[in-house]
């Protein structure tokens, strides 16, 4: 029998991971390309890509292909696809790969079919597994897929936020809105325009956000660099948590009240698993100071943040991956 190769992708709006088969997560890396205007070619892919970004250079354009947690422009994706799957040796010589990419739970044909297009751009015989991201989440944070146990997921990514209740591997109830740390990012970057008349970028804003949170913290107060909007000239501001927590709140209550929702809606055999296993929270977002407690306060339920939130969606792949080919050899056997 020829064996396998196997990979599995968290295609994020913010970062991409590969993880390959017997080998580990061997790709962490934003999901960003630079593209020179003149030529068309790319420029670089990755870190090296998104620290470009905002800083506009010359004759290069720097595209983050993906809007909510799926593809809105497909040669780039499938550019970044090549250039990570390259540096990742997935093997070639193999009779064909298994991939399995994880996908939000409200994705649609079309965006499904975008990713099943962008695979297959680079392994035409790749055998494909669409996950959805919950689930791949539940398994990353220590669930048993086969026990048939009841687990609650929040997975808040870049573009995205799923919320599910699932029964083992399978989802029970789910919802995907189509919000994440992006629009919390943009909200912090308008509050301080608005407030301090400072111009700052998306990391800026990023690391405000992370800093001061919900403004439950020993912090009420963090410094930021940006662009006067008047003097057009750089500048040093100290923001407020208060200011902060009132930018993202509008994203935090859409999350809390998507919770709350299914909390009111989930089956009765459910409930206590639910309650004994807690809420779990997964993703970048899931790192969101106060988050969690807020959640905890307003669904009368223990959250938790899981171990490494960032990476728990691509463990669960992996598991998800090494499983299926593991039954699979051992059904071809």
């Amino acid at each position: 029998m020829r064996l396998r190769s196997g990979v599995a992708i968290d295609l994020g709006t913010v970062n991409t991971l590969v993880y390959v088969a017997g080998r580990g997560i061997i790709i962490d890396e934003p999901t960003a390309i630079a593209i020179s205007r003149e030529t068309g070619e790319v420029v670089s892919v990755g870190d090296t890509a998104d620290a470009l970004t905002g800083k506009e250079p010359h004759g290069i354009d720097i595209v983050h292909p993906l809007r909510a947690g799926v593809i809105a422009d497909l040669d780039a994706t499938v550019a970044i696809l090549q250039a990570f799957l390259r540096r990742a040796r997935v093997r070639r010589l193999l009779a064909k790969t298994v991939a399995v990419v994880c996908v939000p739970v409200e994705a649609t044909v079309v965006e499904q079919r975008s990713m099943v297009a962008a695979v297959a751009a680079l392994r035409p015989r790749c055998l494909l597994r669409l996950v959805e991201e919950p689930v791949a989440a539940a398994a990353g944070s220590g669930f048993d897929l086969l026990a048939g146990s009841g687990a609650f997921v929040v997975d808040i990514g870049g573009g995205t936020t799923d919320i599910a209740v699932l029964a083992g591997g399978h989802l029970v109830r789910a919802r995907s809105l189509r919000l994440g740390g992006d629009d919390m990012d943009d909200a912090v970057a308008r509050a301080v325009k608005r407030e301090h008349g400072l111009l700052i970028g998306r990391n800026a804003a990023r690391n405000l956000k992370m800093t001061l949170g919900l403004g439950e913290g020993a912090l009420t107060e963090a410094e930021t660099v940006g662009i006067d909007a008047a003097g057009r000239t750089p500048r040093t501001e100290r923001v407020s948590g208060r200011l902060v927590s009132a930018a993202i709140e509008p994203s935090v209550a859409s999350i809390a009240a998507a919770v709350r929702e299914m909390l009111s809606d989930i089956p009765p055999n459910l409930a206590e698993e639910v309650v004994r296993t807690k809420i779990r929270l997964s993703g970048g977002g899931a790192l969101l100071p106060g988050l969690a407690y807020r959640i905890e306060a307003e669904a009368d339920i223990a959250t938790m943040v899981v171990d490494d939130p960032l990476r728990c969606v691509i463990r669960g792949a992996a598991q998800i991956l090494e499983f299926g080919t593991a039954a699979a050899r051992s059904a071809a056997g």
